[in-house]
């Protein structure tokens, strides 16, 4: 079965998902890792927690939509990549169970609270970190069977130099998001919020830093299969992540600390359809010497019977989840106090 435009619009609709997740619960991933640097104190520690409470669960709606998407579009890269990462994801799954704990415990139990405090970061730093290496292996390749099955030794074999520079760049995507809403969030002047903004500035250099080498990286060695037609596409989406970042830097000078948020939101779905348009059509690259071929949109789409009622479910239960993201975060806008 050749590519089919429901097959290529779900590929998009895909990334668009994970979009959604990288920039809603990057931040709060972010402030997580941040929590033992930027609040010192029980009550900066508090308000860090609370800045994230009432939007942390919805946040992670987007990541269970994009595998169950991921498992009804294309069941075959679906079945590869849970299956070959499977110690990665049972990791990533064992950090959101353990941050979720000990977002309510760090509140309730006093005695066991530096524990809970510990934990809150240890959650948050594996999900942010393993993400992206995850999404490295992705890029550059993994060995596969005929069947399309993963072919390598399980976790460390999917740790390289490359994917091991893809996931700090996640992570520090991460980390200079909850900083920055950390910064839009707290109460001026205050220590954390000065903490915040110092950590932002240090981040998002270093972000823009990455984001360069990632890409020399990926072009000079890794040299992955690139649709030549969609190249004027990744050039845009590469200047959106660079500029939307210096622009954040710029004004991370003044208290336009919302605007600075919304500048580091955009450059990390930037940065995520720009791995997007790098990638088309392939969903998981075969790495050189595999047995098998690469999972790509024309090998691994569902029917388009199928993708037809996808897309109907989808019109109906993505504005609802978009509603429900205005209203929660209309409601609890503003700093803290």
């Amino acid at each position: 079965m050749g590519m089919t435009i429901l097959g290529i619009i779900w590929f998009f609709l895909i990334f668009l998902l994970i979009a959604g997740y990288f920039v809603l619960d990057g931040f709060d991933l972010g402030v997580g890792v941040l929590y033992p640097f930027v609040a010192r104190t029980d009550e900066e520690k508090a308000l860090a927690r609370r800045s994230i409470g009432p939007v942390w669960d919805g946040n992670e709606v987007w990541l269970l939509t994009a595998g169950g998407a991921l498992f009804a579009a294309f069941a075959p890269a679906y079945a590869t990549t849970f299956s070959g990462f499977y110690l990665a994801i049972m990791l990533v799954l064992f950090g959101l169970i353990v941050r979720a704990v000990s977002l309510e415990f760090a509140h309730h139990d006093v005695r066991w609270r530096k524990l809970w405090n510990a934990c809150f970061f240890v959650g948050s730093l594996l999900p942010a970190l393993l993400m992206g290496v995850a999404v490295g292996n992705i890029l550059a390749g993994i060995p596969m069977t005929a069947n399309g099955d993963y072919a390598g030794v399980p976790l460390l074999g999917l740790v390289t130099p490359f994917t091991l520079l893809t996931g700090i760049l996640g992570l520090v995507m991460f980390c200079a998001a909850g900083a920055a809403w950390l910064a839009a969030k707290m109460p001026i002047d205050s220590s954390i919020q000065r903490r915040a903004r110092s950590w932002r500035r240090v981040l998002q250099v270093l972000a823009i830093v990455l984001v360069v080498a990632v890409s020399a990286y990926a072009l000079g060695i890794v040299k992955p299969d690139m649709d030549p037609a969609l190249s004027i596409a990744r050039i845009l989406f590469a200047a959106i992540v660079v500029v939307a970042l210096l622009a954040a830097i710029v004004l991370g000078g003044s208290d336009k600390d919302m605007p600075v948020f919304l500048l580091q939101s955009l450059a990390a779905g930037a940065l995520v359809f720009l791995l997007a348009t790098s990638m088309f059509p392939n969903l998981v690259v075969a790495s050189a010497g595999s047995v098998g071929p690469s999972i790509t949109i024309a090998n691994a789409a569902s029917g388009d019977y199928t993708l037809a009622w996808m897309m109907g479910i989808t019109c109906i239960g993505v504005p609802l989840v978009l509603v429900y993201h205005v209203i929660i975060y209309r409601k609890f806008r503003g700093r803290l106090r």
